[in-house]
């Protein structure tokens, strides 16, 4: 059984005009849908795509079969698939399996092919710095309904563009992006990935990378556009979404988790990063599978 949880499909005269758009030829969604697939199900639509189709799986997994290859994806993995192609996916015994899926097309995206991919791993939110993608497809999903004047449409594919390029560019901003960086930069980074419960100070990572403190401020801010502390609560922030999305642990727990004394500092921090308060951004997602 296929469920469309959520689905919203771009009427072709607004296609048309996106086409023709110049803010918006570029890049265009054409559709957006969540999806729930019980286990051991076949989903398929037996014809050639006549758009790019990004899936991304967030529960479950299963194989994918496009052209003679079969390849197994799991949850946090996403494939996009170029237009005029045929894919199946079966689904595994994971009951059930829960995917978000953007049909899109444009000028760009002929560009952008070469960096399309089959099936691929996320980076962890916590290295990227992409809090939580979620939060983008319900941002498109609420604006959709929102009607079809030319500024709504304008602000959905440009938000759209954003949520492509933290799939297919991920790897420029954790694994790639840590191999740019020097040494000290690289050894900062990974002490402040492993001291997310702890509270430090810019001697502490300073020390690290053996470089002074003013030095290392201002060569971390130049190669990634922080400081170093701000970088430290960033990466805090982002894996608490993690938490708030995928534990029940409360949002007191949470912080102090994340090395926070004062429960109400955390909630002000995060409210101010993620523009939700920790118990609006839960709340976000009563009711998903």
């Amino acid at each position: 059984m296929i469920i469309k949880k959520r689905f919203f499909k771009v009427p072709p005269y607004i296609v048309a005009e996106q086409q023709n758009n110049p803010i918006t030829k570029d890049l265009y969604l054409c559709e957006l849908s969540e999806i729930l697939i019980k286990k051991e199900t076949l989903w398929s639509e037996n014809i050639k795509l006549d758009n790019h189709l990004l899936i991304f799986c967030t529960k479950g997994g299963g194989i994918l079969q496009i052209v003679n290859d079969m390849v197994p994806f799991r949850q946090n993995q996403y494939f996009i698939i170029p237009e005029g192609f045929v894919f199946k996916i079966q689904t595994d015994e994971t009951d059930p399996s829960v995917f978000y899926t953007c049909k899109f097309n444009g000028e760009k995206s002929k560009i952008m092919e070469k960096d399309f991919t089959v099936v691929r791993d996320l980076i962890p939110s916590v290295n990227n710095m992409v809090a939580n993608r979620i939060m983008l497809f319900d941002e498109l999903f609420n604006n959709l309904t929102r009607g079809f004047y030319n500024a709504n449409f304008k602000y959905i594919n440009l938000t759209f563009g954003h949520l492509l390029a933290t799939f297919i560019y991920a790897s420029k901003t954790s694994d790639d992006f840590l191999e740019e960086q020097n040494p000290g930069i690289t050894r900062a980074i990974q002490f402040m990935e492993q001291s997310l419960d702890k509270k430090l100070s810019l001697d502490d990572i300073s020390e690290v990378a053996g470089y002074s403190p003013s030095y290392l401020t201002t060569l971390f801010r130049k190669k990634t556009g922080y400081s170093p502390l701000s970088y430290f609560s960033h990466l805090k922030i982002s894996k608490a979404c993690e938490y708030l999305d995928y534990s029940k642990l409360k949002i007191k727990e949470i912080s102090f988790m994340m090395g926070y004394s004062d429960p109400y500092y955390f909630s002000k921090d995060f409210q101010k990063k993620i523009g939700l308060s920790p118990r609006n951004y839960r709340k976000r997602v009563v009711g998903k599978v």
